[in-house]
C-alpha cells in the first residue's frame, strides 16, 4: 500500500463526499439488517401460533406487518446503496480526471532526454490503462472495503447480541480465510506487474507501427510487423492468463467457506435448539440470512484484494514518472521581457545519453535585426545550436545570452514565447489546416491566417483544396507533402511574430523557386527580428549578415556572403557544387 499512498491528497480533496459516502454505507448497512431480525420474528409468531399462544388472526396481522416492514427497509437500503454509489464512484471519477491532468501536465515539463529514454506507447499506458486501475481502487476497491467493513461489525454485532456462542462457530473459517487472501494477494501483485509492463510493451509497439506504416508498407515488412505482434500478444496473453488463473482461485474458494459456514450454523444451531439454548429455530434462519449477508463481503474480498495489488502496480509505475524531476526548470516567475541580441561564448556541449561531444567552444554574436546562417555536414552540430537556444538542453560549459542576461536566468515561458522555430522535422496535429498555422497564436485572425500562409508562400496551394483552410490533415500532417508541411510549420512560426526566428533546415523540401520567394518575403518580416538560419543550402545563407561554418562540432569558418565565396574552404567548395547543380538542371 506504500505507493498508493500517493492518493491521500485526492481523499483529503474530496473528504466531503467521502465522509459522506461512509455515512450513508453505515446507515444501508443498518437497513439492510432489519431483514434477518424480522424473518426470526415471524418464525417466532408462527412457534407460538403452533403452541396456541396466540390467534390466527393476529399471526396473519403480524407477518403482514413484518413482510411490510421487510419490503420498506429494503427498498430503503437499496436506495441507500445507490446514493453509496453516486457518491464514492462519482468521487472515482473526479480523482482520475485530476490524475490523468496530473500525469499529462508533468509530462509535458519532462524535458528531451526524457523523451529520449521512454517510448510513446509505454507512456500512453500509464495515463490510460494504470490510471483506469487506480481508479479502480479509488472507487469500488475503497467503496467494497468500507461497505465491508461496516456490514461485518454490524452483523458480528448482531450476531453476538443474539447468540454469542452460535457466532464463533460461524466465524470460525475467517481466519483460514484471511490467510488465503494474504498469500493471493501477493502473488496477484507480482502477477499484475509484468502484465503492465508487456502491456506497455504492445502500446509501444503497436504506437511505433502506425506511425511509421508507409515506411513499413514501402518496404513490405507487413508479415514481419504481424510476426512480432503476434510474439508480444502472446507473451502478453500468457502474462495475463497466469494472473486471471490466480484471480479465479477467490470465488470457488469464497463459495467453499460460505457454504461451511452455512453448514456449521445449521448443525450447531440445531444442536443449541435441541438442548434449549437457543429458544427459537427462527434464531437459526436470522443466522443463515447474516452468514449469507457476509456473502457478497466475503467474495468482494478477493476482488478488492486483486484490484488493490493491480492498482498498486499501477500506481508504482505512475510515481516512478511523476518523481522524475525536469532537468530544464524555470529558475524565475518574473516577467522577462526578450528583444534579440544573442550570444554564445565559448559553449561546448555533450549529450549525456550518448556522450557525442556536439559543440566545442563555439562564439558567435547575433544582433535584432540581423540574420544568422549556420551551414556544415551532416552532425556538424548545427541543430544543437538551435536546442540550446531554446532550451531544450542546459549549456554546462560556456555561457550563453540573450539581451545581455543568461539564458537560465530568463523566464522559461517567455524565452520560449518571444522565439518562432521551424523544426527540421515538420510535426503537424490531426486538425485543420487553419488551426495547425493558428497554433502559434491561438487568437489570431483569419486574415492573420491567410497573412502568414503568403508569406510562407502556401497559400495558393491552399485555396486549391477542396475544403481550403478547413482541410483535415491525416495523422502528422500525413495529406501534405514534405515541401507542404515545411511551408504550413513555417508559418506558424510567423503568425507568431516573434522576437527571434529559428529555422532548422526548414526548406530542405522546398524547389529553390519557392525557397527564394520564401527568403525574400522574410527579408521583409524579419527587418527587427533576430533570425537564425540553418541549412545545407547556400541559397537559404547568402543574405545573411553572417555566415558560421560548423564541422565536428567546431566553427571552421565565418563571414558574410561575399567574403567566405572568396576563401578557399567549405563554403566555397559547396557554392560553386551547388551552383553547377542548378545550371544543370
Amino acid at each position: 500500500m506504500k505507493e498508493l499512498q500517493y492518493l491521500n491528497k485526492y481523499f483529503i480533496k474530496y473528504k466531503y463526499r467521502f465522509l459522506i459516502g461512509i455515512l450513508i454505507t453505515i446507515i444501508a448497512q443498518i437497513f439492510s439488517l432489519f431483514t434477518p431480525k424480522l424473518i426470526s420474528k415471524s418464525f417466532k409468531v408462527i412457534e407460538d401460533y403452533h403452541k396456541s399462544a396466540i390467534g390466527s388472526t393476529l399471526v396473519k396481522n403480524q407477518l403482514i406487518e413484518n413482510i411490510a416492514l421487510i419490503v420498506g427497509t429494503t427498498i430503503i437500503a437499496g436506495l441507500l446503496t445507490f446514493l453509496m454509489r453516486q457518491t464514492l464512484i462519482v468521487m472515482s471519477r473526479h480523482v482520475e480526471f485530476d490524475l490523468k491532468n496530473e500525469v499529462f501536465k508533468h509530462y509535458e515539463v519532462l524535458d528531451q532526454n526524457f523523451y529520449k529514454q521512454n517510448r510513446t506507447g509505454d507512456l500512453m499506458n500509464r495515463i490510460s490503462e494504470d490510471v483506469a486501475k487506480v481508479r479502480m481502487y479509488v472507487g469500488p476497491a475503497v467503496m467494497y472495503t468500507i461497505n465491508t467493513l461496516i456490514r461485518f461489525t454490524v452483523v458480528i454485532l448482531y450476531m453476538y447480541n443474539v447468540s454469542p456462542r452460535l457466532t464463533l462457530y460461524t466465524i470460525l473459517p475467517l481466519p483460514i480465510l484471511s490467510y488465503i487472501i494474504f498469500k493471493l494477494s501477493v502473488e496477484i501483485n507480482l502477477r499484475s506487474t509484468i502484465f503492465q509492463q508487456y502491456l506497455s510493451k504492445v502500446s509501444s509497439f503497436t504506437q511505433e507501427v502506425f506511425s511509421g506504416i508507409r515506411v513499413i508498407k514501402a518496404y513490405s515488412l507487413e508479415t514481419q510487423n504481424q510476426e512480432i505482434i503476434v510474439d508480444l500478444a502472446n507473451e502478453s496473453k500468457s502474462k495475463s492468463m497466469s494472473l486471471a488463473r490466480v484471480q479465479s482461485l477467490f470465488g470457488p474458494l469464497m463459495a467453499t467457506l460460505i457454504g461451511v459456514s452455512n453448514l456449521i450454523v445449521i448443525y450447531f444451531g440445531g444442536i443449541m435448539y435441541i438442548d434449549g439454548t437457543i429458544k427459537s429455530i427462527g434464531t437459526i434462519a436470522e443466522f443463515i440470512l447474516y452468514v449469507n449477508m457476509l456473502t457478497w463481503p466475503v467474495a468482494s474480498i478477493g476482488w478488492v484484494s486483486s484490484l488493490i495489488q493491480e492498482a498498486e502496480a499501477s500506481q508504482k509505475r505512475i510515481n516512478e514518472f511523476l518523481k522524475i524531476e525536469p532537468e530544464i526548470k524555470n529558475s524565475t516567475l518574473e516577467k522577462s521581457i526578450i528583444n534579440g541580441d544573442i550570444v554564445f561564448e565559448n559553449v561546448s556541449f555533450t549529450y549525456e545519453d550518448t556522450n557525442i561531444e556536439a559543440l566545442k567552444n563555439i562564439s558567435f554574436e547575433v544582433k535584432i535585426g540581423q540574420t544568422l546562417a549556420i551551414l556544415g555536414k551532416t552532425g556538424s552540430g548545427k541543430s544543437s545550436i538551435l536546442s540550446l537556444l531554446t532550451r531544450m538542453y542546459d549549456v554546462k560549459n560556456g555561457k550563453i545570452q540573450i539581451d545581455g542576461k543568461p539564458l537560465s536566468a530568463i523566464n522559461l515561458y517567455d524565452l520560449r514565447e518571444s522565439i518562432g522555430i521551424v523544426p527540421q522535422d515538420a510535426f503537424l496535429f490531426s486538425d485543420t489546416i487553419k488551426n495547425n498555422i493558428k497554433f502559434g497564436k491561438e487568437n489570431a485572425s483569419d486574415e492573420e491566417v491567410v497573412n502568414a500562409a503568403k508569406n510562407a508562400v502556401i497559400h495558393d496551394n491552399i485555396i486549391d483544396f477542396n475544403q481550403k483552410y478547413e482541410t483535415i490533415l491525416g495523422e502528422r500532417g500525413i495529406t501534405l507533402s514534405g515541401g507542404q508541411k515545411q511551408r504550413v510549420s513555417i508559418a506558424r512560426a510567423l503568425i507568431k511574430n516573434p522576437k527571434i526566428l529559428l529555422f532548422d533546415d526548414s526548406l530542405s523540401a522546398v524547389d529553390t523557386e519557392t525557397e527564394e520567394k520564401i527568403l525574400n518575403n522574410l527579408l521583409e518580416f524579419s527587418k527587427e527580428k533576430t533570425t537564425i538560419i540553418v541549412s545545407h543550402r547556400v541559397s537559404s545563407a547568402k543574405n545573411a549578415d553572417k555566415i558560421i561554418i560548423l564541422e565536428e562540432g567546431k566553427i571552421i569558418q565565418q563571414g558574410a556572403h561575399n567574403q567566405l565565396v572568396n576563401q578557399e574552404g567549405y563554403y566555397r567548395e559547396l557554392y560553386y557544387k551547388q551552383l553547377s547543380e542548378k545550371e544543370i538542371q
